[in-house]
């Protein structure tokens, strides 16, 4: 797949209802959805033939819409059956699953009540989010110009397109000086996430990490929580500001993109990952493939 544009991969994607060819799932350029990020979506994975809480993120899609002031014309039951029909479609047991929900062209301009909600999803081999050599020993992050918004200014709980403009931005920044990805502040300049998945952190046995009060609480994150629990580890949910992690020896990211990745430098801070870092990345490994 190296290389090959997400446009002309083969095989289907479920397009409002029905199977369609990949190169003509298409929309028009005066989407709505395009020109006002009037879209949710969700990102999913697949192990084994099997979507890892799927229903989890259906909710969340739902939940989404709902944010954004649009109602998904199906069932949370027809959607999760469309995730694993597509699934199968396709051909795939592991496999990244991604379902979109956006407002369509019916109406063009910042008011659009009465335009179309489409409904795709789309699934494709997509292997570690990180170059897997880089990962083992944890990965190199930036510090973010951008900021995540107070939940006033943004619909901060909503997976919503929008929202990742500035993700973008500071991942780019980021790649460009050679480092993995960039962790990013809130508002108020504490310690938020990464451009795409949570963030912790570890001292003397105990793991903190942010309260996620103006950013998603990731589905990958409530789990990892979890997995560390059932350990006996101590999870600590707070406000975490920067130089704090001078003191803080392990650090990693969770995200369905990133399952669970170490990470070894922050800005001016250094981590080394260690057995806690190695527990739970086998732990969230032999749970999505049904060996936990």
């Amino acid at each position: 797949m190296a290389g090959v544009p997400f446009d002309q991969l083969d095989g289907h994607i479920w397009f409002n209802g029905e199977f369609v060819e990949w190169d003509k799932a298409q929309i028009h350029v005066l989407t709505h959805g395009l020109h006002y990020a009037s879209s949710v979506f969700e990102g999913e994975r697949a192990y084994e033939g099997e979507i890892f809480k799927l229903r989890e993120h259906t909710e969340r899609l739902f939940y989404s819409a709902e944010v954004l002031g649009f109602e998904i014309p199906y069932t949370v039951e027809e959607i999760d059956q469309a995730c694993i029909d597509t699934l199968e479609k396709q051909g795939l047991t592991n496999a990244y699953v991604r379902p979109i929900a956006w407002r369509g062209s019916e109406m063009m301009g910042v008011s659009a009540q009465s335009n179309r909600i489409n409904v795709a999803i789309a699934v494709w081999d997509w292997p570690s989010y990180f170059n897997p050599e880089e990962k083992l020993k944890g990965i190199r992050l930036d510090m973010a110009e951008y900021r995540r918004p107070d939940p006033k200014t943004i619909p901060c709980f909503s997976k919503a397109a929008g929202l990742y403009m500035i993700c973008t931005l500071s991942k780019h920044a980021a790649e460009a000086k050679g480092y993995a990805d960039a962790l990013m502040l809130d508002w108020r300049g504490q310690i938020a996430e990464a451009t795409g998945a949570n963030v912790f952190f570890i001292k003397g046995g105990v793991i903190h990490t942010p309260i996620p009060d103006c950013f998603l609480d990731g589905i990958t994150r409530r789990t990892v929580i979890q997995l560390a629990k059932d350990r006996g580890y101590e999870v600590v949910e707070r406000v975490i500001m920067p130089d704090e992690m001078a003191d803080f020896e392990e650090c990693f990211l969770t995200g369905t993109a990133a399952e669970v990745t170490p990470v070894s430098e922050i800005g001016d801070y250094r981590f080394v990952p260690g057995e806690i870092c190695k527990n739970l990345m086998d732990d969230y490994d032999a749970l999505v493939r049904g060996a936990a």
